[in-house]
């Protein structure tokens, strides 16, 4: 389990494409301070294993479902990536439940400078939007954000000078995809009012 605090952002130093998937090379800093194999690691929002590293990288792997799922079946060598290590049972809690089981891949609608802070629109896919709440939570590329405004085919949120320097939100345009994952609450809530129906 992740808190969608985002650590560092890493950069993609290697990309192996194999009849199976996708092998990925991440460097990094932090994360790499207790690292160990079979490690659980938020890259921009996905969990994945680290299967090798060395002082300054490590190694993970995408299945067929990962890269069809989400867009780092198409990212390169110089891609900035959000970086979080999975949270320890005795860690602060300082975001919300983040699992790292990304639901979709939104659009980035829109980016505007407001003051100091940045308010970021991203359209969204058919079929989520009754996950995503003004006020609720919202996990976009493993960042643990709060919905700012909602209209029907998409939301805004509003990004504070640390996460916009920190994470890789600040190489995003708009048509830019974003890996979202919606509140697990929601779709826990969702299930058992179905059931009883």
């Amino acid at each position: 389990m992740f808190t969608g605090i985002v650590e560092e952002t890493g950069e993609i130093v290697g990309v192996t494409d194999t009849d199976d998937g996708r092998r990925l090379r991440i460097a990094g800093e932090q994360v790499l301070s207790d690292v160990g194999h079979g490690a659980s690691i938020s890259v921009s929002g996905v969990c994945l294993t680290v299967e090798a590293y060395d002082e300054e990288t490590f190694e993970v792997f995408l299945a067929e479902e990962t890269v069809a799922k989400t867009y780092l079946g198409d990212v390169a060598v110089g891609d900035p990536v959000n970086l979080e290590r999975a949270m320890p049972a005795d860690g602060r809690f300082d975001g919300h439940v983040v699992q790292g089981h990304v639901d979709t891949t939104a659009t980035v609608r829109s980016v505007e400078s407001v003051g100091e802070d940045w308010r970021f629109a991203f359209d969204l896919p058919a079929g989520y939007g009754r996950y995503v709440v003004e006020k609720g939570s919202v996990t976009l590329d493993g960042i643990s954000l709060t919905v700012a405004e909602r209209d029907e085919d998409g939301f805004a949120v509003a990004i504070v000078p640390t996460t916009y320097e920190l994470t890789n939100l600040s190489a995003k345009e708009p048509g830019d995809p974003v890996h979202l994952e919606v509140d697990v609450i929601a779709k826990y809530v969702e299930n058992m009012l179905g059931e009883r129906a």
